[in-house]
């Protein structure tokens, strides 16, 4: 057994000489270790070599190593404030001087006004001011006490013409830069129901399609920097670029905050009739303009269901924003829920739920609401009102595919989407007072997506009210 295993042992341990034979040259196949790493080279190794090759690539890897990414100086954490020095901060920022304007107080700047600001202030804020059609005083000396709204418009409406201006230095400090984007969150929902509720009463026979278009030729991003150069404000958004020779990415989003910033300042100061004012008069928008007009589409107008307050002429702006209710309506606002739904939907009333329906959806939705009438005629006929417009909320368009209650429920969805909007971007400034505009349009459009506002009905079964 003794010369065959050697004979074995010979045969295992001796390299066989294989090679590959080609018409140029001759290719040597070498055998390559488990980590990778070639044997020393020879010195007559030639330069293409693999193994020389391989060698290099092994040697870069172990030199060459991925440069530490550190993260920007805005997501360090700092070190908390202590007590003492939260204390002093919270009792010196402006947000917490109002008690009785919650709204107003949380959209002031969350630090006094620098020396900066005061000079920006007393060199521009007269021409603004002037532009617009406001007097020329400060706004301190108007109205008695802190607790009149309109004494702050000097600090809200130099905010607003503060957007983010990276070469400045003062256009980045905290207060400025949250104060104005917290505006242009609030301006925004504030124009979009302002232009809702005219639309809504000027043309009480059109869907809310139409008005979508005339709503987004007014203040649509792209015709804003004309508007701010209508009413001489663009050189003070734009005081060392010209407008017109500007590309969009630069013009279109200053100018949208801006003019959103705008509004949020007179909402909260004036009002809504002074916003009616400002975009009607001082801007000079026109919604009889061509540019303004929807395209055209085939639409059953409905003549038979139309309040009597619309059928005698259009109203205006004047007329929209003057309104007072008068002091024997049913509704806060009587004529905007006309709008929406008219006298003649009676005869609808039987044909949606049935008897015991209304009553349930009512008293889940917390209606209706404590009220001291004088005559007890006028409370019965305010739920009566009240019952025929929540069986239309709940009237899938499916059900009357052609017919009026179709139209009431688009225009009255149209309508609580802008009231929802609003009601809910008030409820985020006032709770969180820290908050920049950006997070809060993040945290509002989280908030009522569809798929949550579908669950929010679900949550009070609502769903089986719903008439397909």
């Amino acid at each position: 057994m003794g010369p065959p295993a050697m004979a074995f042992q010979a045969l295992t341990l001796t390299p066989l000489p294989f090679s590959l034979h080609s018409s140029s040259r001759r290719v040597r196949v070498l055998a390559v270790a488990a980590d990778q790493t070639p044997p020393p080279a020879p010195p007559s190794e030639p330069a293409n070599s693999p193994s020389r090759l391989l060698r290099e690539l092994a040697q870069r890897k172990k030199a060459v190593s991925p440069k530490k990414k550190h993260p920007p100086r805005r997501f360090i954490l700092k070190p908390p404030l202590d007590d003492e020095r939260l204390t002093r901060r919270f009792l010196s920022s402006p947000q917490l001087s109002l008690k009785a304007l919650p709204l107003l107080s949380s959209c002031l700047p969350s630090a006094p006004l620098s020396t900066a600001d005061r000079t920006w202030m007393d060199e521009y804020l007269l021409e603004a001011k002037q532009a617009l059609g406001y007097p020329l005083a400060p706004s301190e000396t108007l109205g008695e006490g802190d607790d009149c709204p309109a004494r702050h418009f000097d600090v809200l409406f130099y905010l607003a013409f503060q957007h983010l201006d990276p070469s400045s230095e003062r256009t980045r400090m905290r207060h400025v830069r949250n104060g104005h984007s917290r505006l242009w969150f609030l301006g925004q929902y504030v124009l979009e129901l302002a232009f809702c509720e005219f639309f809504l009463q000027r043309y009480p026979r059109e869907s809310p399609g139409p008005m979508r278009e005339r709503v987004f030729a007014l203040i649509g991003k792209k015709v804003l920097p004309r508007w701010l150069k209508a009413a001489s404000l663009h050189n003070l958004v734009f005081p060392y670029d010209d407008l017109d020779k500007m590309i969009r990415k630069d013009r279109e989003p200053p100018s949208k905050a801006v003019f959103w910033a705008i509004f949020g300042a007179i909402y909260l100061c004036f009002g809504m009739p002074e916003v009616y004012r400002v975009l009607f008069e001082a801007f000079g928008m026109d919604p009889d303009d061509e540019s303004c007009q929807p395209k055209l589409r085939r639409q059953l107008e409905d003549v038979d269901y139309v309040s009597v307050e619309f059928e005698k002429r259009q109203l205006t702006w004047q007329d929209v924003a003057a309104y007072r209710p008068p002091p024997d309506a049913l509704f806060a606002h009587p004529r905007l829920f006309r709008a929406c739904v008219p006298p003649g939907m009676h005869r609808f009333r039987g044909n949606i739920w049935d008897f015991d329906s209304r009553p349930k959806v009512m008293t889940t939705l917390g209606y209706p609401l404590p009220m001291n009438d004088r005559i007890p005629e006028i409370t019965e006929a305010r739920n009566i009102e009240l019952g025929l417009g929540l069986q239309l909320c709940f009237l899938h368009p499916s059900k009357h595919k052609f017919e009026h209650p179709r139209f009431c429920y688009e225009r009255l969805e149209y309508v609580g989407q802008k009231i929802q909007d609003l009601v809910m971007a008030e409820r985020l400034l006032m709770k969180h007072l820290d908050a920049p505009g950006r997070w809060l349009a993040e945290k509002h459009r989280r908030t009522l997506m569809n798929k949550y506002c579908g669950r929010y009905l679900r949550d009070k079964h609502l769903q089986h009210y719903i008439i397909y």
